[in-house]
């Protein structure tokens, strides 16, 4: 089904919580004293094939130690078809049987997780975690070491030790006990693996210090998580959580914005941001937009102009009605749609997803031979290769290797969605890159889509003011660019009814007036009813030159007048073209304008294409050859709501001016917030700035524990150096990832 589906419009003429964050990997810890789990609304949908997909909230759940004990866990049970996980807004959404909800739930919890079902906010107390088992940690680690090069009596070594361990290292042991029960190899059941074993071969110090290490680093990386996962959540910060609303009696009141209806009005001060969606009713003002759509400059706002929720108003005051409950508004729809987006996978993350699940067994293979084979086979000492083969169990956990891609993709989103690009999934940011043509549209596109009459030619004897009428009658029936145009310069004559109205796709209109047919269309209608002729065919061509677009009034005799409209090219347009041209990406304009009108504003922009007379059909077909021949990703830019076929066609889609329409942000794969061109060469810049810092996050992760591997199997490997090697390098992705979060 096309993504573009329930989308209908004119096409006559153109075709066109703040969460408790627990770590990722397992035991952080978090400092705040009273976490809100604000549970957005979760919906429990029913399946074409009878079952249901239920969103379940984890909040422990946000990184691929989870992921794995729940696909464990869940993946062999009966009634369980299917399983997305959206680590970084902590959604599991379970494909399963109706009555296996409760079955699911309860073994969620077996695994000391706490699934959230509902759609209120509930406030979950948390009691800060003390500092001092920590404090207590450290400073017992490090004693332990200081006895050891002091040689100090064994036991009190160890006992330092042992109440280090303890006193930090209790949660680790507890979650690796539940992975280890459900066969799963994460870093917790890696790492008390791996301590335990340097405890019980005598490693008292190192066993100590590692533990303390780890719970260190997980907490460092617990904050630097953080940050990607408010990078998103931030959006709804922007929003007031009042607004000043009228009363019946004429008072006004400030209530919360989420309790305000639609049609409300509400009254917003200088410096004020504005809490909701509207239309303004009373007052100017000018308005800063850049949270919705990236503008750097404020927007002029009168009368009638729209106003969205989390912009700021600047100088002015002015009232407004509501038009959209803050649920609903377009930054709601902007922060839905870019949680939905952290949920798919980008193709890189699917390589990861798949490439982590070998590596964990094969290293743990590893460790187990080393281990064991060479004390058998060459006489080796026991304790020299098991310690070496506990070193490579903490390497064998592949967190930061899977952890780099979803906070590299997330981080992209956001630097997109700040600047006025909502992009609709992972895979559309990666592979945006691979961009080598894009198709335009014209009007409203590379065009400011709003046409003025230029020319009003009545051809042989018909009186002039009733053509004009005539005209007039059937372009106001249509709100094409090109109808309107005609419309307007007609607004001074009383127009006539017109009954059997029918809008002909990428021709023009048809009805009847007094009885008699008529036709308002372009050239290709007047070709296909044949009343084109050698004197007609010269005038059009003349206009056409000129880039107007000619429309035709005719009767069942033949052409009565001729219309030519002329619509002005947008300053930003001519420089998008010129960058894009620089990124090495080509491009093509579709249009249902005719051949002539295509090139001159083609020219006038610098496009390397253009093709006129094009029905939908047309464009769409145009798309799949530059698909079939293109190496690269084909591209098509609309308004999101005509030209729905080509866009859908096109391996990505972008939607222009998406913030007044609501369809173009549930459908585009990418929606340019405002109708900035520019915005273009943009994403397909930050797209390769994600793929580079995805590719250095592999090869760092990889690099990292591929250089330790080979230190630990020479002998100069140590357990601190294995520490670093997983929360270190976890770390360092992160921190390179969130580098697409700078301004």
């Amino acid at each position: 089904m096309s993504k573009y589906q329930n989308v209908q419009g004119p096409s006559h003429y153109k075709g066109e919580a703040k969460s408790c964050t627990p770590s990722c990997c397992g035991g952080h810890q978090q400092a705040a004293q009273h976490a809100t789990v604000d549970l957005k609304p979760i919906a429990i949908a029913q399946s074409s094939q009878g079952d249901t997909q239920t969103p379940i909230r984890i909040m422990q759940m946000d990184c691929p130690t989870e992921e794995g004990l729940l696909r464990t866990k869940l993946g062999n049970m009966a009634g369980v078809s299917g399983m997305q996980f959206n680590l970084m807004q902590r959604v599991l959404t379970v494909t399963h049987e109706p009555d296996r909800l409760d079955a699911i739930l309860e073994a969620i919890r077996s695994l000391g997780f706490t699934p959230e079902l509902g759609d209120e906010s509930v406030a979950v107390e948390e009691p800060a975690k003390p500092w001092w088992p920590l404090a207590l940690a450290g400073i017992s680690a490090v004693a332990s070491e200081i006895a050891h090069w002091s040689e100090l009596p064994q036991w009190s070594i160890a006992a330092l030790a042992i109440i280090a361990v303890l006193a930090c290292g209790l949660t680790t042991y507890k979650k690796g006990w539940v992975a280890i029960r459900n066969g799963n190899l994460n870093i917790n059941a890696l790492m008390s693996i791996a301590v335990t074993g340097a405890l019980l071969i005598g490693q008292w110090p190192e066993a100590a210090m590692v533990m303390v290490l780890f719970t260190i680093a997980e907490l460092i990386e617990a904050k630097s998580l953080d940050r990607a996962h408010n990078a998103i959540s931030g959006l709804m910060q922007l929003t007031p959580e009042l607004a000043t609303v009228q009363q019946a009696d004429g008072s006004w009141l400030d209530v919360a914005a989420k309790s305000v209806a639609t049609q409300a009005r509400v009254r917003v001060k200088p410096g004020e941001k504005i809490a909701l969606d509207g239309v303004i009713v009373s007052g100017q003002s000018s308005v800063n937009q850049a949270p919705i759509t990236g503008e750097s400059l404020p927007v002029e706002k009168t009368i009638g102009d729209a106003v969205f929720a989390g912009t700021i108003n600047e100088s002015g005051s002015f009232e407004y009605t509501v038009t959209a409950a803050a649920g609903d508004s377009t930054l709601a729809r902007i922060i839905h749609a870019i949680e939905a987006a952290q949920g798919a996978r980008a193709p890189t993350q699917r390589f990861v997803d798949q490439f982590a699940r070998v590596y964990t067994p094969i290293v743990f293979a590893i460790a187990l031979g080393v281990a064991i084979v060479p004390p058998l086979m060459w006489g080796g000492d026991w304790l020299a290769w098991i310690y070496k083969a506990l070193v490579l169990l903490v390497i064998a956990c592949p967190c930061a290797l899977v952890i780099s891609t979803p906070v590299t993709i997330v981080s992209g989103l956001a630097k997109a969605a700040r600047q006025g690009i909502l992009v609709k999934g992972g895979v559309y940011l990666e592979e945006g890159r691979k961009l080598a043509w894009l198709a335009f549209d014209k009007t409203g596109t590379i065009t400011h889509g709003k046409p003025v009459q230029t020319d009003f030619i009545v051809m042989g004897s018909h009186d002039k003011a009733e053509v004009h009428r005539l005209a007039a009658s059937l372009a106001s029936r249509s709100d094409h660019p090109v109808s309107r145009a005609v419309a307007q310069a007609a607004k001074d004559i009383a127009v006539q009814n017109v009954s059997d109205f029918e809008a002909l796709a990428g021709r023009g209109t048809k009805g009847i007036i007094n009885g008699q047919p008529y036709h308002l269309g372009n050239h290709r209608l007047i070709h296909e009813l044949g009343w084109c002729s050698a004197e007609l065919e010269a005038q059009l061509f003349t206009l056409e030159r000129q880039g107007k677009t000619v429309i035709l009034l005719a009767n069942e005799a033949g052409v009565m007048a001729l219309f030519a409209v002329a619509d002005t090219v947008k300053d930003s347009s001519r420089q998008a073209i010129a960058e894009l041209h620089a990124l090495g990406v080509k491009t093509i304009m579709l249009t249902g304008d005719n051949a002539h009108t295509a090139r001159a504003i083609a020219d006038q922009v610098g496009i390397d294409e253009a093709r006129g007379d094009l029905l939908p059909a047309d464009k769409l077909k145009l798309i799949e050859e530059k698909l079939a021949a293109s190496s690269g990703k084909v591209g098509m830019v609309g308004d999101g709501i005509n030209d729905a076929p080509a866009l859908a066609r096109a391996d990505i889609g972008f939607a222009m001016g998406a913030a007044g329409t609501g369809t173009a942000i549930e459908t585009a794969d990418v929606a340019l917030m405002d109708d900035d061109l520019r915005k273009l060469p943009r994403f397909v810049q930050l797209s390769r700035k994600t793929h580079a810092i995805l590719l250095q996050n592999i090869a760092l992760a990889l690099g990292i524990k591929l250089f330790f591997l080979v230190l630990t199997l020479t002998g100069n490997g140590t357990m601190w150096m294995a520490v670093f090697a997983d929360v270190g390098a976890s770390l360092l992705v992160v921190a390179n990832g969130l580098r697409l979060l700078r301004k």
